[in-house]
């Protein structure tokens, strides 16, 4: 693989245990791997220009829909809260197949590289028409992003109490033979890992008790994280109290889902002693707060989750629940929301960005990523802080306050993913030309 060299970055915002910023530093990337960080470092390989820059760890995003890229500002669904929404667009989802899941994922992963993602988690818990996990997989290796897909299922449906119309719930036994099936052939455990690949029964509103807990013993004797939906608004809470007799955090502490392998989505609405369940547990959290803003859920309380020790990372949530996949503007959109129901001193700019870095590779059981020292992996965001957006900024390290949006360079396991601004790892115009025309198909099928 070689070598490469960022020379010269105005600033490095390192993450790592001592949570160093560097000035007018390199980086030398060596195979894969940070080598070192520090002034004066040479390489006879491949030079990148750092200067005018701003240099972080890839962002990580902890939870995604990708499938959803092609179902965005649904008429009917863009002003319905998450029962309602979720009955508008599950018929239009059950008339995908393979090629939507897997080119809604491309464009949904070059989105989130050009917002300066590295490492993407995602959640498919539908298989309609022969759709299967690898659609995803295969997508995300094109793209070259790190990837953690989760295989997702439903198992209850309408006549059975679910939320789910029937024709989209699969048999528990399918789905947990399937389940097997993905783990042993896509996972991969090392430290230089690709694609790792998690448990994810979809919510408590869509499968059995029995699933839960099936899944999380198959998790734990496979290796492998487990990951849902959690506490995401008021209806979830509800559910909840009147089908299982307690609030999310005991049901899922009762069915073996807390633990530092296990990352629950939202959690909106965890209480205090929901919080010190997870804490104390090391359980993680993905944060979506445009998605929770979009569907009118609730600012989730970040604060005192971070305060109590709770593992917390960002997640940008479906393309059709947030419509965006941008995930620098997701951090800036947790700071925002923590300082506007807590105060303007609740998160600063740089703890955000923490989150959005090192906090998510936590999240995913992943602390190779999300921070810049020797010995961790190449994946690095550089970004342009010479133009307009960091115009006038007295410190343009602060880049969640006035920085820029999308990246100038993106390089994962110390490859090119994008190069001034542009994804160089596939033809973008032809990617875009199939996405719209199946979502014409799909607008016209409505």
């Amino acid at each position: 693989m070689g070598e490469i060299l960022i020379r010269n970055a105005d600033t490095i915002l390192t993450m790592d245990d001592d949570r160093r910023v560097l000035k007018q530093s390199d980086v030398l990337i060596r195979d894969g791997a940070i080598v070192a960080l520090g002034q004066g470092l040479e390489s006879g390989g491949e030079v990148i220009n750092g200067q005018g820059c701003v240099i972080t760890p890839g962002l990580v995003n902890t939870h995604h829909h990708l499938y959803q890229n092609l179902t965005r500002a649904v008429p009917g669904a863009q002003d319905a809260l998450l029962f309602g929404w979720l009955q508008r667009l599950y018929p239009i989802w059950s008339r995908f197949g393979p090629e939507e899941m897997f080119v809604s994922a491309q464009l949904g992963l070059v989105e989130l590289a050009l917002s300066g993602c590295t490492l993407s988690a995602d959640h498919l818990y539908l298989y309609p028409n022969g759709s299967r996990l690898e659609d995803t997989i295969e997508a995300a290796a094109e793209v070259g992003l790190r990837f953690q897909p989760t295989r997702g299922a439903m198992s209850i449906g309408e006549s059975q109490g679910g939320l789910p119309p029937d024709h989209l719930v699969e048999q528990e036994k399918a789905i947990l033979e399937d389940m097997i099936r993905v783990v042993d052939g896509f996972h991969d455990a090392s430290e230089a890992s690709m694609c790792r690949v998690g448990l994810a029964p979809c919510s408590p509103f869509s499968v059995s008790r029995d699933l839960m807990r099936e899944a999380a013993l198959l998790a734990r004797d496979k290796g492998v994280m487990l990951h849902t939906h959690l506490a995401e608004n008021d209806e979830d809470i509800a559910y909840s109290e009147a089908q299982f007799g307690c609030r999310p955090g005991q049901y899922a502490e009762d069915l073996g889902w807390t633990g530092p392998d296990v990352w629950h989505a939202h959690c909106v609405k965890l209480n205090p002693v929901e919080i010190d369940l997870f804490a104390r547990s090391r359980t993680g959290v993905a944060h979506c707060p445009c998605s929770n803003c979009r569907l009118g859920s609730g600012i989730a309380p970040v604060r005192q989750m971070r305060d109590a020790g709770v593992p917390v990372g960002l997640g940008v949530d479906g393309s059709a629940s947030n419509d965006m996949a941008n995930l620098v503007g997701e951090a800036r959109q947790a700071l925002l929301l923590q300082r506007v129901s807590q105060g303007a001193d609740a998160m600063s700019a740089y703890e955000a960005l923490e989150i959005a870095t090192r906090g998510g590779a936590d999240v995913l059981g992943r602390p190779e990523c999300g921070r810049l020292s020797p010995g961790k992996r190449a994946d690095v965001a550089i970004w342009d802080v010479s133009g307009v957006a960091s115009s006038g900024s007295w410190d343009p390290a602060a880049m969640l306050l006035a920085g820029p949006s999308q990246v100038r360079d993106l390089l994962v396991e110390g490859r090119q993913v994008v190069r001034d601004g542009q994804v160089v790892t596939l033809d973008l115009p032809r990617l875009l030309e199939q996405h719209h025309r199946l979502a014409q198909a799909l607008v016209a099928g409505d």
